[in-house]
């Protein structure tokens, strides 16, 4: 058996025991040092930090009340309309003339509202159940709009009552007056269907858009009064918008969620 030369080499060669043996060079010590402090620096983070998160959701200002579609209870022509988009109607207040075998009869709305889209014009042909008209339910005149947020159904567990929510309505820029404030009032406790949020709604397209992506949860806001701006609302400008805000305008909310520790996410 052969060995290799430098394994009988270092054999013969002495222990060198007294030569000193150098643990870390000046740059290995420098790394570890700064290896400890980056450790030490985020575990107080991780105690002491907090990291917040937000939730956005679509939505529509609306008022508490939802909205109702109106059917045609007769079949026929309509040979008359007495109401316009955006008007406020009394409880059994008419809407359309409708010439039947029977006679001229008028269709009248349900409860009172607002009349917010009129699917019928004259000379249309109506059958009985048909769709002819949208109204929002409102309580008067002073009836404070909220919004409604659908927030899709895995996430909305997290959002609490009583959660700030910043608006960004489609009728305001958002660039120019601010975003609307609102506090979230309500977490609905089922994910809906369209057919559910169509009948709220009183609109069976919005129900498919909000929809879209999987059945959401509601989530009711409440808007921050200020009597003092001309919406009547708080926004995160001086003064928001120099107009009203309408009921049915679309809009987009961030919900902002409690704070979290970071060590929260580690411990069980």
């Amino acid at each position: 058996m052969q060995f290799r030369q430098q394994a009988l080499s270092k054999l013969q060669s002495p222990e060198e025991l007294d030569l000193p043996v150098r643990f870390a060079r000046p740059q290995g010590r420098l790394v570890l040092f700064v290896t400890v402090v980056v450790m030490a620096a985020a575990s107080f983070w991780a105690v002491t930090g907090s990291v917040s998160s937000t939730i956005d959701a679509p939505g529509i200002l609306t008022h508490a009340q939802g909205s109702y579609v109106l059917q045609s209870p007769v079949a026929g022509q309509v040979t008359g309309v007495l109401a316009k988009e955006g008007e406020s109607l009394a409880a059994d207040a008419p809407l359309l003339k409708v010439r039947t075998a029977q006679g001229e009869r008028t269709v009248r709305a349900i409860a009172a509202g607002r009349l917010t889209s009129l699917a019928a014009t004259i000379g249309a042909v109506v059958a009985t159940g048909s769709n002819v008209a949208s109204v929002e339910r409102t309580g008067g005149a002073d009836d404070p709009l909220t919004v409604m947020l659908y927030v899709p159904g895995d996430r909305a567990a997290s959002v609490p009552v009583g959660a700030p929510v910043d608006l960004t309505v489609q009728s305001v820029p958002a660039d120019r007056y601010g975003v609307l404030r609102g506090t979230v009032a309500a977490v609905g406790r089922t994910a809906q269907t369209p057919q559910q949020i169509a009948a709220f709604l009183g609109d069976g397209q919005l129900a498919e858009q909000f929809a879209r992506d999987g059945r959401p949860v509601g989530v009711a806001v409440r808007l921050d009064r200020a009597p003092g701006t001309k919406s009547g609302y708080r926004w995160s400008s001086a003064d928001g918008p120099p107009y009203a805000v309408d009921s049915m305008t679309p809009a987009t909310g961030t919900v902002h969620l409690a704070d979290r520790r970071p060590i929260d996410w580690l411990l069980p």
